[in-house]
């Protein structure tokens, strides 16, 4: 079946790809090697690695230039559907000895006006203190570190986790040849990642980053925003450590989220995210 709006992007892409080919002198040894390139990226199954480290953010900040609201940032390829539901306030899944440093993250959802927005569902996930996700690395079990969750009346929330850890992403294919070659690190900052979904309105993609990560002014993906950066406090004082049943110091972060209450494209149209 003919889809015009394919036709169109091909036509543009051809355009561009000539631009490209005499502004920097690309002969046919380095299309071929382009070629060549591709097919191992293809068959390494890298190309949503790719898609996402390298183009992904691009993408999402062309879409979203003239919107109100929190700004979006890159979904990632480890998000998992049907995570575990939990109360709110509540306690993310962990294991019993789970690493890392007790962090307590809060926020609200409004709508773009000020308005609260009860019964807002919240997908969140996270690597571990160690950069390591579940469901990907081996010895985590599944389900650790990422839930499901709603606001409450007044569209708040609060969670219980463990402070993540910053990682690389996978550097020994062809995604990471690329790297070399554009001399970069693989390197992300440590972050939170949650998908919200207003009962009427636009989903919502988005990172939590938090101050001092030695990766937020060069992450490999380029998904910090500044408005997503948030602080870490400390708690030390023993009679609020006691407050919320812990013998040790923690941390905890706050973010406040404006959500759209219409849609916008965006790249996760296609996920099936109904209650």
């Amino acid at each position: 079946m003919k889809n015009q709006k394919v036709i169109d992007v091909y036509h543009g892409l051809v355009v561009k790809f000539k631009e490209l080919i005499s502004e920097h002198e690309i002969d046919h040894d380095d299309y071929q090697n382009l070629v060549n390139w591709m097919d191992q990226l293809g068959k390494s199954g890298e190309i949503p690695l790719f898609m996402d480290v390298f183009f992904e953010t691009h993408a999402l900040q062309e879409m979203y230039k003239n919107v109100k609201g929190t700004e979006p940032t890159i979904l990632g390829p480890y998000y998992i559907e049907k995570a575990p539901e939990i109360q709110n306030p509540g306690v993310m899944p962990q294991r019993q000895d789970e690493p890392g440093d007790v962090l307590f993250f809060s926020g609200s959802v409004k709508d773009v006006d000020g308005n609260p927005l009860a019964n807002t569902k919240i997908d969140m996930w996270q690597a571990d203190a160690n950069g390591e996700y579940s469901h990907f690395a081996e010895g985590i079990p599944n389900g650790n570190l990422r839930c499901v969750f709603y606001t409450d009346e007044n569209g708040n929330f609060e969670v219980q986790t463990r402070v993540p850890g910053n990682y690389s992403i996978p550097a020994d294919g062809p995604s990471g040849q690329f790297l070399k070659w554009i001399n970069h690190h693989a390197n992300r900052p440590a972050h939170l990642h949650l998908l919200l979904k207003p009962e009427n309105g636009d989903k919502l993609v988005t990172q939590i980053y938090f101050e001092g990560d030695p990766y937020l002014e060069n992450d490999v993906a380029q998904g910090v925003r500044g408005t997503l950066i948030t602080k870490l406090e400390k708690q030390e004082d023993p009679n609020v450590m006691m407050e919320k049943g812990l013998n040790k110091p923690y941390y905890t972060a706050h973010l406040d989220f404006e959500l759209r209450l219409q849609d916008t494209p965006h790249l996760i149209k296609q996920l099936d995210y109904n209650r």
